[in-house]
């Protein structure tokens, strides 16, 4: 007998035609965290990923930013994002979804400033810092929009969105807010300033509601192969903090499965917890590349300030994408993966009188009888993001609608089987994104 092989639909066949046909939507991409790469601004070297030497066993302490002491603010950097990450050391990230748009879908890649007196199909890549505030980077892609318009010859244009992961943060937040700033206050007074130029908006794999890998990664620095980004690396860069579980979240329990009560944008939460920079584990680290005592006790001092800042920054910026604006704006597609476990919540161990974080069920050290663990930790998703952080759901079940405080213009989403890094090299994907890009039927 032959061997049997699942279907692939044959995106050749399906958009054969597409070529002859005009369109007046051109479509700019987005990537996520860690998704461009970036280089010396004097010497031109690739400093991440960097080569492969460097991508299996660096601690990258090198693309961490400086801040200025007194306003708390980041330095510039000499490090500057200036292509998209393609594929790092054979792992594909955004190089099929390039080249399906190119060969299936018939868009040309496009550099803004270039004339437009066509109507061919074309696309853009936002490429940006991603270490830097999410705000910063929604004022680019503003600059961006805004100069595709002036090439095409046309104020009024609307562009379509393709977002990975922290990518689809930044097209929410220039929707509603355009280049404005409102994180310096509670106040998010919604203008849909962006609206005007976006039709659809295609978020994939986006931590809706904040992600709590993010939060392990901070707390515990992110492993990268054989190496690890340190958590004093990861807190320089303000757009970490914005990934973070939104405080509607349950985010917190104990090992006998009930929910603790704690504010994770308090930095009184983090330094009882000793967790991150608050870790004397990591004050040592830290304290060691210095040889004057008191510059690392100022040192530290001015980082504890920096943390607290943009913990409020991050705090404000998850609430400023759930108030509710004046108008629904543009159509918001979800597509991302659903059948990998995920961590959902972490659980805080009491061992020894220190309280330790567990992240799966196998970290749980005393386990308590009747509770279970994998359905308390993990959540069906991509492994990096919950279904329900997609859907901007607090909880699982579907049935169960989102809170008041929480709106989300959700058109429609598509899910299916596949992990957070691979997501837009998944056939699936670039079946249905193409779909929806060409389709000229609004209904899903």
């Amino acid at each position: 007998m032959g061997c049997s092989s699942t279907p692939v639909p044959d995106l050749a066949r399906l958009y054969a035609n597409v070529a002859h046909r005009p369109s007046n939507n051109p479509v700019i991409i987005i990537h996520g965290a860690f998704g461009s790469q970036l280089r010396d601004i004097k010497t031109q070297e690739d400093m991440w990923p960097g080569g492969a030497q460097s991508l299996l066993f660096s601690d990258f302490e090198y693309i961490g930013l400086q801040f200025d002491f007194n306003t708390l603010k980041p330095l510039p950097s000499h490090l500057e994002a200036y292509k998209i990450a393609d594929s790092i050391i054979g792992t594909d990230f955004y190089g099929k979804l390039i080249e399906t748009l190119a060969t299936k879908g018939s868009f040309i890649p496009t550099k803004a400033g270039t004339a437009i007196n066509d109507k061919k199909r074309r696309f853009y890549v936002f490429v940006y810092d991603w270490r830097q505030d999410n705000v910063k980077s929604a004022q680019k892609l503003a600059q961006l929009i805004r100069q595709i318009r002036k090439d095409y010859h046309n104020p009024l244009l609307k562009v379509d969105i393709v977002a990975h992961s922290m990518g689809g943060l930044i097209a929410r937040y220039y929707i509603r807010y355009g280049e404005r700033d409102v994180l310096d206050s509670n106040d998010f007074p919604v203008t849909n300033a962006g609206a005007s130029s976006v039709r659809k908006v295609i978020l994939v794999g986006t931590p809706n509601l904040g992600s709590i890998d993010a939060l392990n990664n901070i707390i515990h620095g992110l492993p990268i192969y054989f190496g690890n980004i340190h958590t004093e690396v990861l807190i320089s860069m303000p757009s970490a903090y914005q990934l973070l579980p939104h405080p509607l979240n349950s985010w917190i329990v104990t090992s006998e499965g009930k929910e603790l009560n704690r504010d994770l944008f308090d930095v009184d939460v983090w330094r009882k917890f000793q967790w991150s920079i608050f870790n004397p584990k990591v004050r040592h680290r830290i304290r060691s590349q210095f040889t004057n005592e008191v510059l690392a006790n100022r040192y530290i001092e001015r980082l504890e300030a920096y943390f607290q800042k943009y913990l409020t920054r991050g705090r404000r910026f998850v609430w400023s994408l759930t108030v509710t604006p004046p108008y629904k704006p543009a159509d918001y597609i979800l597509m991302g993966g659903n059948c990998n476990n995920t961590p959902a919540r972490i659980l805080v161990e009491e061992v020894d009188g220190e309280s330790e974080v567990r992240m799966y069920p196998s970290d749980v050290e005393k386990q308590k009888p009747g509770v279970d663990y994998e359905k308390l930790l993990l959540e069906p998703g991509d492994g990096t993001v919950t279904k329900a952080s997609l859907l901007a759901k607090t909880v699982l079940d579907p049935t169960i609608p989102r809170s008041a405080y929480n709106y989300f213009p959700l058109d429609y989403s598509i899910l299916f089987c596949e992990k957070h890094s691979q997501l837009t090299g998944n056939i699936d994907f670039q079946n249905n994104l193409l779909n929806i890009l060409l389709s000229t039927d609004e209904q899903p």
